[in-house]
């Protein structure tokens, strides 16, 4: 898997810095599984955080003793004789595992999930998080068309299977979508396989269109 879309910077900030919802911090860690660029950029900012802090807390006698036990670790480290190196077995992915960090929300297995119609071809299953904001999982069918919409708030969606096409562009398995409420778009999904992914949202849905906006109360996003 080699994601081509990525985190937002603001994104990978807050999310180095404990800040983001559990919602979307939910949606984050599972991006974070298949997308070792995000990992790293989201590496280098705790280090950058953690100097900060250093710089505006300074512990010199900390420091020391810090010092002092990582001497003592390298040389045991160099008269320890290295372990032997061990082949390690291949794991495939197991199609049908939720990735961990929804598993809280929506269980192991997508065999497991209880879907709700939304339309043709497009089902969906919705989770309040503790925060007030929730978890939105979406099955649509191949050449689907979701309705016009902008976001309240923020809106972190990470595909977890097939694809859909946009105006910002093709987004595919491990993909994400990380907009906010400037961002008006119509997903479409694209031929061969169901797409499902998995948003988050801190606030409900914008849509332009009546029928959808008479509808929303009942699908609760």
């Amino acid at each position: 898997m080699n994601p081509r879309h990525h985190l937002d910077p603001a994104t990978v900030l807050s999310h180095a810095a404990g800040a983001l919802l559990p919602e979307l911090a939910a949606i984050v860690a599972t991006h974070l599984e298949g997308c070792a660029a995000c990992r790293d950029a989201v590496a280098r900012a705790e280090r950058v955080g953690g100097q900060l802090i250093e710089q505006q807390h300074p512990q010199p006698a900390l420091e020391d003793r810090a010092r002092q036990l990582r001497a003592a670790m390298l040389e045991r480290l160099d008269a320890t004789p290295p372990a032997p190196v061990r082949a390690s077995q291949p794991q495939g992915r197991d199609p049908d595992r939720i990735p961990a960090p929804l598993q809280p929300y929506f269980g192991a297995s997508y065999r497991e999930l209880k879907w709700r119609w939304m339309g043709p071809g497009m089902h969906f299953i919705r989770r309040p998080g503790p925060s007030g904001a929730s978890l939105l999982m979406l099955r649509i069918a191949p050449g689907k068309r979701m309705p016009v919409h902008s976001h309240g708030g923020s809106e972190i969606t990470q595909i977890l299977s097939g694809a859909y096409d946009d105006a910002l562009g093709h987004f595919a398995a491990g993909d994400v979508a990380d907009l906010d409420s400037e961002i008006e778009h119509q997903p479409v999904t694209t031929a061969g396989v169901p797409c499902i992914c998995v948003s988050a949202l801190d606030a409900p849905l914008r849509f332009p269109g009546w029928l959808a906006r008479r509808l929303q109360p009942v699908f609760g996003i």
